[in-house]
């Protein structure tokens, strides 16, 4: 017996919350990589990977790491932030914000985020600022800018360093200048699902000739640039590959194009997202924001981990935003109180993010803000 051909509908494609776009020189960058066999932490790509982010953010210093996170931790261990330290932070932002801290032998003092751009809250920055306090990390969430000019002004009365995780935000300006610009150091990701991106990989940046010279010293286990095998203080070994540093020149080539349809991608979801009952990031007409992940505070009272199962099903593929860093065992010491940080909590449990990455197609979109509609209604009418 001949059995029939199966015609049921083939599943459709997942939409990713992220697809990273490596349509440029990527692939002739890594293969020259490759046939010189310049494949390590020395070879030209890493310059003029450095330089062209140096142009980018307007900025004297550029120094490549191997990731984001060490970003962060050398830009603390440079500016000698270490044991009995306190450094304030947001409690709602990725972890490595506040481990890095922590890796120092700091304490991460942690701080509530403003309830409209979901960013650090001046206000409690100041009002949790302790003899002790040595330095601010100023974290632009999602492609946010946080409010630099009243961040710089408490750091310059209580003699404050500002360490600015950009990690979310490389293209977001404020007041036309880069941010990661306005405190000592500005750190960037470049992960796989980042707006500039090298798989992994990181760049310090900075204005300081001193700090950008103990930065790359104590990044390439602390080696006297001009003697061998002398090692002049503590280091790491946090150095960027030749090959990351190819695909990131690659991306860098295209920026104005990547920016360009980043920004369309936004406005076409706020287009599409009208009269629907979620939330944005509200921001100064000052910030112009490069929004790393398009993401929405749903309604009150949803059942957030639903919507993104419902959503699945539907294959479209979304993220949660980040839990709150006081409430991780490591860091939950008891000293907050239940309600210490209420707007911080109010979005670590509403936020979700869309898929928000380059080649995403109106059709696409359209068929996430479908899903998303869908999944708010069937929870709706369950009432």
């Amino acid at each position: 017996m001949t059995s029939l051909p199966d015609r049921s509908p083939s599943p459709r494609p997942v939409i990713p919350v992220y697809r990273p776009d490596l349509s440029g020189n990527e692939r002739l960058y890594v293969m020259e990589c490759l046939e010189t066999n310049w494949i390590s932490s020395i070879g030209a790509f890493i310059p003029r990977f450095e330089a062209a982010v140096a142009r980018a953010t307007g900025v004297s210093h550029a120094i490549a790491v191997s990731n984001g996170t060490v970003a962060l931790h050398l830009a603390l261990h440079c500016l000698g932030i270490g044991p009995g330290d306190e450094v304030i932070v947001p409690t709602f932002t990725f972890i490595a914000s506040v481990n890095t801290i922590a890796q120092t032998g700091a304490v991460p003092v942690f701080a509530d985020s403003l309830p409209s751009d979901w960013t650090l809250d001046p206000a409690d920055v100041e009002r949790r600022i302790t003899p002790r306090t040595k330095a601010i990390m100023a974290v632009h969430l999602y492609g946010a800018a946080c409010d630099m000019p009243a961040l710089l002004a408490i750091a310059r009365r209580h003699n404050l360093k500002i360490v600015e995780d950009c990690a979310e935000a490389f293209g977001t300006t404020l007041g036309g200048r880069h941010v990661g610009t306005f405190g000592d150091v500005g750190a960037f990701s470049f992960f796989g699902n980042k707006t500039v991106t090298t798989g992994e990989g990181g760049m310090v940046i900075c204005n300081d000739d001193a700090l950008a010279t103990t930065l790359r010293i104590a990044k390439g286990q602390g080696q006297s640039p001009d003697r061998r095998y002398w090692h002049e203080c503590l280091g790491f070994n946090y150095r960027m590959t030749n090959i990351a540093a190819a695909i990131g020149l690659a991306q860098m080539e295209r920026l104005p194009a990547t920016f360009a349809r980043k920004r369309a991608i936004a406005a076409e979801y706020r287009a599409l997202l009208t009269g629907m009952p979620v939330t944005f990031q509200q921001m100064p007409d000052t910030v112009d924001p490069m929004l790393w992940l398009l993401t929405v505070l749903l309604p009150l009272g949803m059942d957030r981990e639903r919507v993104i199962a419902d959503m699945a099903a539907q294959s479209v593929e979304t993220r949660p935003v980040f839990n709150c860093a006081h409430e991780m065992k490591m860091y939950a010491s008891g000293a907050y109180g239940r309600d210490a940080f209420p707007a911080a909590a109010a979005i670590s449990v509403r936020g979700i993010s869309l898929p928000s990455y380059p080649s995403l197609s109106r059709s696409e979109m359209e068929d996430v803000v479908r899903s998303l509609r869908n999944a708010l209604a069937a929870q709706s009418c369950l009432g």
